[in-house]
């Protein structure tokens, strides 16, 4: 059986990238830990199966040392004091693939002459949050009184999200990579990214989050595009980010969400915070961490009062079992991973012979000619 010469150091690189410790690996390739030492060599076949578990190309594992691998995209994460992590394999591949989606979708929109974005770039980080604000709800055709009647955070949010595809955005929200349910995104690494583009600007949801932490992180990416600026953030509503670009789009997003003008009115004083900021939540579907900084930012509370009670509520938050997974419907759950403008689109192409069956079964997730036009039938692309 031959062996393959591989520079040990690689096999190391590639699976501390993947987040494994030797002993999780151990079960599957017991003689891992004599590869990384350089005491034994792998077969082919072993170092494939490695490399699949590990979630890297095969061969990049035949390279004379382990590649820089910088995100494609700004970073603009708020670390605090905290080092930046190298980007998991699971960040990397979904940036990757909204990339690729992103470019097909530009040559379709050439191809049939679409319009370009003018709200793609329009605005500056010197221009007031609350006009952004506003002129994101005019485009958007989103109105603060649609988002108080929705009767939950889930309808608010599937509202938000088909405001902002109809206005031309393509949205994709998804806790896992493409459509393996085994490949899990990490909140705490991301919560979602935007790729500016006057034809095909681009959203990506951490879906793994919270449906009041999306709401949130859709309209700071959606501020990203109205910069112009593409990147990837990880936004809390209470936090003052470091970047100034990251800062302003936290501002328009909360200003978005929820007014203070509309606050001003409707803030009932003298009522305990943690009431009030439930009773904000749910009036404006968004999490009480939004509510906690505006009340902040109205001037209705102190800053070692949005301290105190935001450690307080950010610790109730990550104690509850959040229960979000991946499941439900295949078909609907497709329209939000690659997100139903693109899919519809990638659907229509492939119907009229434009795209190729393979290329549209690796961009949409699918595996099966059946399962493709059971898709095209649900999203109301054939009958």
């Amino acid at each position: 059986m031959t062996r393959i010469p591989v520079n040990p150091e690689l096999l190391t690189w590639a699976r501390e990238r993947a987040g494994l410790e030797l002993h999780m690996l151990a079960g599957r390739f017991p003689k891992l830990s004599e590869w990384e030492a350089g005491e034994r060599q792998p077969t082919l076949r072993q170092l494939e199966d490695f490399a699949r578990a590990v979630h890297v190309a095969v061969g990049l594992l035949f390279l004379p040392a382990p590649p820089d691998e910088p995100l494609p995209i700004p970073d603009f994460r708020t670390v605090g004091n905290r080092e930046l992590k190298r980007p998991s394999p699971n960040l990397l591949d979904t940036i990757y693939l909204c990339q690729q989606r992103q470019d097909w979708f530009r040559d379709y929109a050439r191809m049939h002459a679409l319009p370009a974005l003018d709200f793609v770039g329009s605005a500056t980080v010197q221009h007031a949050p609350e006009r952004v604000a506003e002129a994101m709800r005019q485009t958007l055709a989103f109105s603060i009184a649609e988002q108080q009647q929705s009767p939950t955070w889930t309808d608010a949010l599937r509202l938000f999200l088909g405001k902002a595809e109809d206005a031309g955005v393509l949205v994709m929200a998804s806790g896992v990579v493409g459509s393996n349910n085994h490949r899990k995104l990490d909140v705490e690494e991301f919560r979602g990214f935007a790729l500016a583009d006057d034809l095909a600007p681009l959203v990506f949801i951490n879906s793994a989050d919270s449906k009041a932490a999306q709401m949130f992180t859709l309209a700071h990416e959606l501020a990203h595009l109205w910069l112009g600026e593409s990147g990837i953030s990880n936004p809390e509503a209470g936090r003052l980010a470091e970047p100034d670009i990251e800062r302003w789009c936290n501002a328009v997003a909360a200003e978005f969400l929820m007014p203070l003008a509309m606050l001003q009115q409707i803030y009932h004083a003298g009522a305990p915070i943690t009431d009030e900021i439930q009773r904000l939540a749910s009036s404006f579907k968004v999490s009480t961490l939004v509510a906690l900084r505006r009340l902040f930012d109205a001037g209705f509370i102190d800053e070692s009062t949005l301290w105190q009670n935001y450690r307080e509520e950010l610790a109730r938050i990550r104690s509850l079992d959040r229960g979000r997974s991946g499941g439900g419907d295949f078909y609907r759950t497709l329209g939000a991973r690659t997100g139903k403008r693109f899919a519809r689109a990638v659907l229509s192409s492939t119907l009229e012979g434009q795209t190729l069956f393979q290329d549209a079964f690796r961009m949409l997730g699918v595996r099966k000619t059946s399962t493709f036009y059971k898709a095209a039938r649900e999203l109301g692309v054939m009958l």
